[in-house]
């Protein structure tokens, strides 16, 4: 038995720190263009190369808090896979539902590292995703593959119905291109739903505010609905009291990469242990800023003890019912 299984692709993350470029953004800065001279060779300050994926992402964390962890996703035959397994294997998810595929390689994502912020280039392996039989678990949670992936989206349907697992939902790239109606669908069967607000927006359309966003995602059946935005923090909504918390704004940012996996992560392990949701946001929020001050999206994850560590340290920010 299980306490979670995390279910997506795993990848290796090359990240790449560079200063010579420029940003271009719009009047309202929500939209800006990372520019590199076309053509040019551009030095690069670092380099990098981390284990990376949300839904490795999400297994080393909950197994970092202590949890029993497993994680099903599919790697390559390759080097880089094996590189991937060894790292689930040091932090202590258990890999008897890894899968190896002998025809193509492992995934890889080249992350652009600018000024605190990245953009990332990734490359999904061709697979054919179909979900082994699962052991019992208390919750999944189910996030980015690749194309192909409808029917494990029946089967992990199927399985939370009959089983009644809790399902963390976490739709990446693929799932969002495979159709508004095929997200949704998973959305009806999920306890906790995590998306940025542009995320939101493409699942049920533009909303004049993060409170319509909330009602809108719950009639789709999800029972709470997390919603991040950045610079702004999080909101969350469990179909009675919405609350918002900020950011940790004093935190030196260095790559903000596996900022939205590791608040899952905080927030999942919350719930698990029995907390409230305005401690649950905490703890996500403590994640989430640990992370983003470390190169890539696990050196930076919390345990129990670096919760504590973290606390004393910084301090605690507090949800506010809204």
């Amino acid at each position: 038995m299980y306490d979670i299984i995390s279910i997506g692709d795993a990848t290796i993350d090359t990240v790449v720190t560079i200063s010579d470029a420029s940003l271009a953004c719009k009047l309202d800065k929500s939209e800006c263009l990372l520019q590199l001279r076309y053509g040019d060779k551009l030095p690069v300050d670092a380099i990098a190369q981390k284990v990376a994926g949300n839904a490795a992402n999400n297994a080393i964390g909950c197994a970092r808090m202590g949890k029993r962890a497993a994680f099903f996703t599919i790697l390559g035959s390759d080097n880089t896979g094996k590189i991937i397994a060894d790292e689930l294997r040091q932090n202590g998810v258990d890999q008897a539902l890894v899968a190896f595929d002998k025809k193509n390689g492992t995934n890889a994502s080249t992350v652009v590292h600018y000024k605190g912020d990245r953009t990332i280039l990734v490359y999904h392996a061709p697979r054919k995703y179909k979900l082994p039989r699962l052991p019992k678990s208390d919750w999944l949670y189910y996030t980015s593959v690749g194309e192909g992936h409808e029917k494990m989206n029946k089967q992990i349907i199927t399985h939370v119905k009959k089983t009644g697992a809790k399902l963390g939902y976490n739709p990446g790239t693929y799932q969002f291109l495979a159709g508004k109606k095929a997200v949704q669908a998973v959305c009806a069967v999920t306890h906790v739903l995590f998306v940025n607000i542009q995320e939101a927006a493409r699942i049920v359309g533009k909303k004049k505010d993060v409170k319509a966003y909330h009602r809108a995602l719950h009639r789709l059946g999800a029972k709470i609905i997390v919603i991040t935005d950045g610079p702004n923090g999080s909101y969350v909504y469990d179909g009675q009291t919405h609350w918002k918390m900020g950011i940790y704004d004093k935190i030196p940012v260095v790559e903000r990469t596996g900022a939205g996996d590791s608040f899952a992560v905080g927030f999942i392990t919350s719930l698990m242990d029995g907390r409230e949701i305005p401690d649950a946001m905490l703890f996500g929020s403590m994640n989430s800023s640990n992370v983003i001050m470390h190169i890539g999206p696990q050196d930076g994850l919390l345990t129990p003890r670096g919760q504590k560590k973290f606390v004393r340290k910084w301090g605690k920010i507090h949800a506010q019912a809204f």
